[in-house]
């Protein structure tokens, strides 16, 4: 989506690069460098600039107010725009590194408001314990194929896999002292949607080609699968879990967001 702040910013450095290069125009025409007609054409960009740059401050501060404008109307309609649309619905809430309060209790609100509930929390620990991880799927035949570096996406993938799923967890259940950091609840039946949020910053390497499985693993899953981060967010994972195939929702914190993840989980 165009986005006026960049194109205001992009005006604002070509503004300054232009005032520079007249002053150093300036100061060659003094060495006969520079002709005044030539420094004529730079004036004329930089008023022609300055115009530009002041007609989209002016869209931005538009753009400020129907933004706010529009929050406003959502939250006052936020209780029936939500109300049952989850109903009955268990969802499950995975942080990729430590549980983010502020998020958790937010996806918690919006989840419940909606009349579903959050059955499962868990935090994955990042960066992955791979000595420690590898023992314990190597040691067990029934794992020991998703031992190893080279099948850490494939090990992602099941991870999601039992996650979301019903049943037995053979993965998780040798693994979940090394990978998982904080849990909370269970669901002994499938789950009907994955929120997954990543406080921790990018990974590589080996955890990045794990987590690579994961998100896919959620995005292939058979129920909605939702990636979120707030608008504040340092690092922005929307737009990784995006390439992963997964829905995404950014700014969380705000009414709006709430409301489409409500909706892409529903």
């Amino acid at each position: 989506m165009f986005d006026l702040r960049y194109h205001v910013a992009s005006l604002a450095a070509v503004f300054v690069a232009l005032v520079l290069g007249m002053f150093v125009g300036v100061g060659l025409s003094g060495r006969g460098f520079v002709s005044d007609a030539e420094r004529e054409n730079l004036q004329a960009r930089i008023d022609e600039l300055r115009l530009e740059r002041d007609a989209a401050v002016a869209r931005v501060a538009d753009a400020d107010v129907r933004d706010q404008a529009f929050e406003d109307f959502v939250r006052a309609s936020y209780a029936d725009l939500v109300r049952g649309r989850l109903d009955g619905r268990s969802i499950a809430l995975v942080f990729v590194g430590s549980v983010d309060q502020g998020v958790a209790q937010t996806v918690r609100r919006a989840v419940i408001e909606a009349g579903g509930r959050v059955a499962l929390l868990r935090a994955l620990r990042v960066p992955l314990e791979t000595e420690a991880v590898d023992g314990r799927l190597g040691a067990n035949p029934d794992t020991q194929a998703l031992s190893g570096a080279d099948n850490r996406e494939q090990l992602g993938r099941e991870v999601a896999r039992e996650l979301v799923g019903s049943g037995p967890k053979p993965v998780l259940g040798l693994v979940a002292a090394e990978l998982v950091e904080e849990q909370s609840g269970s669901s002994p039946i499938a789950l009907d949607g994955v929120v997954l949020a990543r406080p921790a910053p990018p990974q590589a390497g080996e955890t990045q080609e794990f987590l690579t499985g994961l998100y896919a693993g959620f995005a292939a899953a058979q129920v909605p699968a939702v990636g979120i981060d707030e608008s504040g967010a340092s690092t922005r994972a929307a737009p990784v879990f995006r390439r992963r195939g997964l829905s995404t929702v950014s700014g969380i914190d705000e009414a709006s967001a709430q409301v489409a993840l409500v909706f892409l989980l529903a």
